[in-house]
This record gives structure tokens, C-alpha cells and sequence, in this order.
């Protein structure tokens, strides 16, 4: 009796606590369990292409950097242009995040702001764009290119997803909460659609504009299957259609090959890290209705 008169009250709360090393043990294992299966495989391509074929198929494999990376770029050099075969990705991908970056935007601003009639229906029909396969459209637009000799062109690769349906999506979720009555009185003061637009919508709209300049880079710069398509001479080609074709019938070299996918990381990391800050506030945004 006298020992449950002197409990003191916060007891129940210390056997609460006593799990807590315990939880934090189970969350740390649980992220670095993640970490791992995120790492491993970049720290193998980074091993790999440091190796030559043979010795990245020795058994057991290669855990630490060799001395083949500069035979390998210069494999690559030789084989593919490959300082060439950058410059394209980076021009492609550059010139595609800008345009498909002002029409996403536009379009967005379109969607969110202005109240017209079919607004709904024809935002919907924009978003069947996300679930329909994109080998779908691969032979009309393959047609569409040849009717505009557009073939083995640059424009070829960066017009057809000018108006990518996600994109479109995300900066109208984003501007759907900019306050109409703002907008309306910039329109009594005689502030041009224009003008209202790029002074008064887009300023608040920095973490989405980074988050939808991150994904359309990374989106042009993967793309492999258009590219393929619609690129024919080898002086044109892009990173991933440039690696594709370093796989031969009877030997292909890996060396070369992991080399160039490390080299074609680099700049994803680069932007990535540059817009990592407003990557997930973009992504957000919109997402809570106040």
C-alpha cells in the first residue's frame, strides 16, 4: 500500500519513454536500410566505370575504383563523339525545360485563373493525357514530323511534349489559391494580362516553377524512346540513344558504356542539387486548400 501511495504521477509516462531508444533504433535501420538500396547502385556504376568489361564480370566483382576510367572515356570519345553527344542532351534539355516551361506555366495560369465555359471538361480531357500509354501517339507524331520534315532534327525532339499534361497540372494547382481579388484589381488599375501575369502571379510561384524546371529537365534529358525514333544521324544524337547504340551483336563494352551513364548522372545531380531546396515545397503547393 505504501509503495502505490508513493508512485509519483508521470511513472505510467517513463515506460512510454523506455521504447523510445527502441523506435529510434527501428527508424534509423529503416532509412539506412533505404539509403543503401539508393547508394549501391551509384556507388556500382561509379566502381564500373573505373573497370574494363572483363573485370566487371569477375567473380566476385570489383568493390574499389580501378584504372580504366580515361581508356573508357576515350572509348567512348572515339566510338560516339561523346563530347558532342553532350552538348546535344544539354541543349535539348535546356531549350525543352525553357519552352515547355513558359507553356506549362501559361497554361496553368490559364486553368486556375480564368473562368470560361467547358473550363472543367477541357481540363479533364488535358488529364486523360496522364493515363493514356505514350506509345500511343509514337506513330502519329512520327507522321506529323515527316509531313513537316522535321526528321533527324532538333525540334523534332523538343516540340511534341511542349504542353506535357503534368506539367500543365502541377502550375495549376500551384496558382489556383493566388487571390482573384488581387488579380481583379490589378485588371481596375490597368495592369495588361501580360504584365499581371508576370508581375503579380509568378513571383509567389518560385518553389513550382524549380519543382517543374527539375522535372522537365530530367524528362527530356532520359528520354530515350522519341529520341530513337526521330534521330537518325549519330552527329544528333542524345545521351541515351548514343549509349543504346554502343551494344553490339558480338561484344559490347560495358566499360565504356558505365562510363558514359556516370558521366550522363552528373549534370541530373547538378541540377538537383541546385533546385533540392524548392523541390518538395513545390510539389506541394496547392496541395492544401486554406
Amino acid at each position: 500500500m505504501t509503495a502505490d501511495r508513493t508512485r509519483k504521477p508521470d511513472e505510467p509516462g517513463r515506460t512510454g519513454r523506455l521504447h523510445q531508444p527502441g523506435r529510434s533504433i527501428l527508424l534509423t535501420s529503416g532509412l539506412a536500410i533505404a539509403l543503401a538500396a539508393v547508394a549501391v547502385p551509384f556507388y556500382w556504376l561509379a566502381i564500373g566505370a573505373t573497370h574494363s568489361s572483363r573485370e566487371i564480370f569477375d567473380s566476385p566483382p570489383p568493390l574499389l575504383p580501378g584504372g580504366q576510367l580515361a581508356r573508357n572515356l576515350a572509348t567512348l570519345q572515339d566510338t560516339a563523339d561523346f563530347g558532342r553527344v553532350v552538348l546535344n542532351s544539354l541543349g535539348i534539355a535546356t531549350v525543352y525545360t525553357l519552352l515547355a516551361g513558359a507553356v506549362c506555366t501559361l497554361a496553368g495560369y490559364g486553368f486556375a485563373t480564368y473562368r470560361f465555359r467547358g473550363r472543367e471538361a477541357l481540363f479533364g480531357l488535358l488529364m486523360l493525357g496522364l493515363v493514356v500509354p505514350a506509345q500511343i501517339t509514337l506513330v502519329p507524331l512520327f507522321q506529323m514530323m515527316a509531313d513537316l520534315h522535321w526528321l533527324n532534327t532538333y525540334q523534332a525532339v523538343i516540340a511534341p511534349n511542349l504542353a506535357l499534361p503534368f506539367g500543365i497540372f502541377l502550375m495549376r494547382q500551384s496558382m489556383a489559391g493566388l487571390p482573384q481579388a488581387l488579380l481583379d484589381s490589378g485588371r481596375m488599375d490597368g495592369c495588361g494580362e501580360f504584365r499581371l501575369f508576370w508581375r503579380v502571379a509568378l513571383p509567389p510561384m518560385r518553389p513550382a516553377l524549380a519543382a517543374l524546371a527539375l522535372f522537365l529537365f530530367l524528362y527530356q534529358w532520359n528520354d530515350f524512346v522519341w529520341p530513337l525514333i526521330v534521330l537518325r544521324d549519330d552527329s544528333t544524337f542524345t545521351i541515351p540513344v548514343a549509349l543504346a547504340s554502343l551494344q553490339g551483336l558480338d561484344e559490347t563494352d560495358y566499360g565504356a558504356i558505365l562510363a558514359g551513364t556516370a558521366v550522363a548522372a552528373v549534370p541530373m545531380a547538378i541540377v538537383f542539387l541546385a533546385l533540392q531546396r524548392h523541390f518538395v515545397s513545390g510539389l506541394l503547393a496547392g496541395a492544401v486548400k486554406e
